[in-house]
């Protein structure tokens, strides 16, 4: 199994961006993750197009877009235009779930859905089998820095059992206080995609952060 760490580019640099985007290309990390938010959906506003399309010029990696906004079908084929290679939208977000999923899988991109920290995992039961990703939240959405939600292994255990016989190929991604300090307990519980963005940017040597993200994971399996 491919185990893959996505820097969130909301924690870069944004004076520096060219800078961080190419840190990230030498980088052993995987994705870019690009959190787009509204300010409805979310207490918060990041950005849109121009940043995506200015990220894809530069990125040699996958765009890992996670759509934070109310009625995201009218923009997903935009943001599949502008570079986005899976987009991930909110199942509290999306009142025909099924047809959003068709849109994007139609504009191109792979699918994803997000689900809340409130939400629990066995409403994907019934679109499971359509979906390439389910993005497990660990903080509420809208703002980095905040503390891991505890409850996040559980979910992660739930979405494992639900997706046997299923859509086993299914990737797990955690988004939310995720560093070195838990990545490996989150490879335990059956994640394999992990969103980090404070702990890479903020440290020292944020290469050098990504490298021993990637090295726990075998430690984790060896356990």
């Amino acid at each position: 199994m491919k185990y893959i760490i996505a820097p969130s580019i909301l924690s870069a640099d944004f004076g520096n961006l060219q800078r961080d985007i190419e840190m990230i290309n030498q980088s052993d990390a995987d994705w870019f993750h690009v959190d787009v938010m509204d300010g409805v959906f979310v207490p918060n506003i990041s950005f849109g197009f121009p940043i995506l399309s200015a990220v894809k010029k530069h990125a040699t990696k996958p765009l890992d877009v996670h759509l934070m906004i109310v009625e995201p079908d009218k923009f997903i084929p935009e943001f599949a235009k502008a570079g986005a290679d899976r987009i991930t939208v909110h199942y509290e977000a999306c009142t025909h779930l099924h047809r959003t999923i068709q849109l994007i899988k139609a504009s191109g991109c792979k699918a994803g859905v997000a689900l809340n920290p409130h939400t629990p995992v066995a409403f994907l039961n019934d679109i499971i089998e359509d979906l390439d990703l389910v993005l497990i939240m660990s903080v509420n959405p809208g703002f980095g820095g905040q503390q891991f939600i505890h409850n996040t292994y559980k979910k992660i255990q739930d979405l494992k059992r639900l997706i046997q016989g299923k859509n086993e190929d299914l990737i797990i991604e955690v988004d939310g206080g995720v560093g070195l300090q838990n990545i490996g307990t989150l490879v335990s519980a059956g994640a394999n995609a992990f969103v980090a963005g404070n702990a890479i940017f903020v440290s020292d040597n944020p290469t050098e952060t990504i490298s021993k993200m990637k090295s726990l994971f075998s430690s984790s399996l060896n356990v």
